[in-house]
């Protein structure tokens, strides 16, 4: 089973990390998928389908027996109270959405770190039974990332990865394509403003030595992105893919009864 130090670890030293992106609360979809080579399994609390206690059984699915991944997950705000109960619940790793300055990424540090060095609070409950209850052990296994998903967060995102204690950055592809004036969040007029963006982000979190990830529909396209430089990339998701799998077996059922 991969541990949140060997995930944070390899994390913070750029190596490549896929992942699986997660809206359903579903902890028997979240076992099977934990276990099928997946670095770690990203449960997203701000737009997906999870309260507490769904987000608790998930995380606890994901260490089942042979499970390959750590759980991340994507806190609904930049708010220490839903980053601490994240971490709480055993999450090895945070996304904390809408970063658009070095104060904002320096809050979201702070929210992971215990005091002097932050201001989380010490309650670790289920946590010290993964990682420990010492804070120098929490510090040392746990990740925070921003995300670059607005016009000020990618204006400022050389602070942004400078800010000490910030482990990576993470786009949200959707919401920048927006930001950066895009009609729709997959309008393919700004493709090339896009590209360059994405191209600015890279080269800004290699410049500060910290991780780099993004958002991805497919492996293909996660493949893509590590190879031009990205070092962790999410597929996403698993509601999207049922659908498209349930639609596909369909289509060629109907073909057959034709």
């Amino acid at each position: 089973m991969t541990t949140a130090a060997h995930f944070t670890a390899a994390l913070r030293d750029r190596r490549p990390l896929l992942g699986y992106w997660s809206l359903l609360d579903s902890p028997v979809a979240a076992e099977r998928l934990a276990r099928l080579g997946y670095d770690y399994l990203a449960f997203d609390a701000q737009h997906g389908l999870f309260g507490y206690q769904g987000l608790l059984n998930n995380l606890i699915a994901t260490d089942t027996r042979g499970s390959t991944a750590v759980g991340v997950v994507r806190v609904e705000a930049n708010d220490p109270t839903y980053i601490g109960r994240a971490l709480d619940a055993g999450a090895a790793a945070v996304i904390v959405p809408l970063v658009d300055t070095a104060r904002d990424a320096a809050d979201a540090v702070a929210a992971v770190r215990y005091p002097p060095h932050g201001r989380r609070s010490y309650g670790p409950m289920r946590a010290q039974l993964r990682i420990g209850p010492n804070p120098a052990d929490t510090h040392e296994q746990t990740a925070v990332l921003a995300m670059i998903e607005t016009a000020d967060g990618l204006a400022n995102v050389e602070e942004i990865c400078a800010t000490p204690g910030l482990d990576g950055v993470y786009v949200g592809p959707s919401d920048l394509r927006l930001a950066i004036g895009g009609a729709t969040s997959t309008d393919p007029y700004v493709a090339d403003a896009f590209e360059r963006a994405l191209t600015r982000i890279r080269e800004a979190a290699a410049a500060a030595g910290i991780a780099a990830g993004i958002h991805n529909g497919d492996g293909a396209s996660a493949a893509r992105r590590l190879a031009e430089g990205f070092t962790f990339a999410s597929v996403a998701a698993d509601v999207v893919h049922l659908q498209q799998i349930a639609a596909t077996h369909l289509d060629a059922a109907r073909e057959g009864r034709a």
